[in-house]
């Protein structure tokens, strides 16, 4: 009985530990794609006069973080984790190794110059920071309209503490939901993208994310479609991937 309550609660002090981490790397990434940071700082030594191979270098830490990401959350490779890890803890882990591979990729990113874009006018300046805000703001706001404990595996390590048995949470769409299929992917375009001063850096950024994301989303409906059935391929015909309003029509 002892050693079952001490798992349990090892096993709820891993995923609450994961869940911390993740919000001080995920803060550090805001700050990151926001030039928040002074260069050198949490970064890998610069350097400089070889744009191509720093660019190379960043497109390889997306795709490092892009794939385990991606992997990670399709149904075959959870059933093969889970054969070695307790059920409880997958999500946790999937939660950590994403963040560790986040913050890899911010300490070892190349910044690249010049500047693609810049405004100094403040009015616009504050325009575009508020649209930046806004981005993160759709972002957190999301993740309470599904099941935010559950998403980062929170919820999964307190059932098990109390031993209770876990149940996925109920599929809905409310709110942003309504809106559009995907606003967590939807706040991070516009995080990715509102920037006052766009250089060559933060360009392969935005466009590599960009790029992860429609292909990860792709993935990720599939997923959904097989999973919930009928609910989910009406919602799919009647709601928008990321742009609100914009349906794609049945085909006649």
């Amino acid at each position: 009985m002892g050693s079952s309550t001490t798992g349990r609660m090892c096993s709820f002090a891993y995923g609450v530990a994961a869940y911390f981490f993740f919000l001080l790397v995920f803060l550090i990434f805001i700050a990151f794609v926001g030039d928040f940071l002074p260069p050198g700082y949490l970064f890998a030594p610069i350097r400089t006069g070889d744009a191509l191979k720093s660019a190379v270098n960043d497109l390889f830490l997306i795709v490092l973080f892009g794939v385990p990401h991606s992997v990670m959350a399709r149904p075959a490779f959870k059933y093969w984790l889970t054969r070695f890890l307790p059920a409880h803890l997958e999500r946790s882990t999937y939660v950590l190794v994403s963040s560790l591979l986040l913050l890899l990729l911010i300490w070892q990113w190349q910044p690249i110059g010049p500047e693609v874009w810049h405004f100094d006018a403040p009015l616009v300046r504050y325009a575009i920071y508020g649209m930046f805000a806004a981005g993160w703001a759709i972002i957190f706001v999301a993740t309470f309209l599904t099941d935010h404990f559950d998403l980062f595996g929170l919820r999964q390590v307190y059932l098990h503490l109390l031993g209770r048995t876990y149940a996925p949470p109920v599929f809905t769409h409310r709110f942003l939901y309504k809106t559009v299929r995907h606003p967590m992917m939807l706040g991070m375009f516009i995080a990715l993208w509102a920037t006052p001063a766009m250089s060559m850096s933060h360009l392969v950024l935005a466009i590599g994310f960009s790029l992860y994301i429609v292909v990860g989303v792709h993935f990720e409906e599939q997923d959904l479609l097989c999973n919930l059935g009928e609910d989910y391929q009406r919602y799919h015909a009647q709601t928008p991937m990321f742009l609100p309003g914009v349906v794609k029509r049945p085909s006649k």
